[in-house]
């Protein structure tokens, strides 16, 4: 009878588990579905994806900035401009929205305070979107992936974690080593 016991309790503990599984991995389903809104996610099955655009995948012997390659970095920098622009007419709409004269000044210096961030912030994106089309244009004239200093190869993790680098890490290193010892 003992061993009876342990089947019942044991198939009452698998359907119990089975009934909160699954609402794991509804739950799981909606986040993943929420973390798609988002820029940039990070998943255990692929890695780091940007919009939908995983790593690149580099194959054996392949050769450095081919034709695939360029195709990725196209992609991925196009879809990091189209999301910047898409911010700056989000902030542009709240802006010309929230726009209101509060009688109260504590109310009106909020306000001025969170339109300081809101263009801080654009100021930086437009910066941003600068850099993103001079890389675009480098990948045009063939020049991306390839160090502004020495002409080394950046490498493909380097161009995925910044598809903004001009320069590999060792001359960043250097440079950014200079720019401390100027301070």
């Amino acid at each position: 009878m003992p061993t009876a016991k342990k089947k019942i309790s044991k198939t009452a503990t698998k359907k119990k588990l089975t009934g909160k599984t699954s609402t794991v991995k509804t739950k799981k389903t909606a986040v993943k579905k929420q973390a798609s809104k988002v820029t940039a996610t990070h998943t255990a099955a692929d890695g780091f994806s940007f919009h939908g655009i995983g790593p690149y995948q580099e194959q054996k012997n392949e050769e450095y900035m081919n034709e695939n390659q360029i195709a990725h970095f196209r992609n991925l920098l196009d879809a990091w401009k189209k999301e910047l622009m898409e911010e700056v007419d989000r902030t542009l709409h709240y802006m010309q929205d929230e726009a209101a004269n509060f009688p109260d000044p504590n109310d009106r210096a909020s306000q001025e305070s969170d339109f300081t961030m809101e263009l801080r912030t654009r100021d930086r994106e437009r910066k941003l979107i600068k850099k993103i089309d001079e890389s675009t244009e480098l990948l045009k004239t063939g020049d991306y992936g390839y160090c502004e200093s020495c002409g080394i190869e950046i490498g493909i993790r380097r161009l995925e974690a910044r598809p903004t680098a001009t320069y590999c890490i060792d001359c960043k290193t250097l440079d950014e080593i200079k720019e401390k010892q100027r301070k």
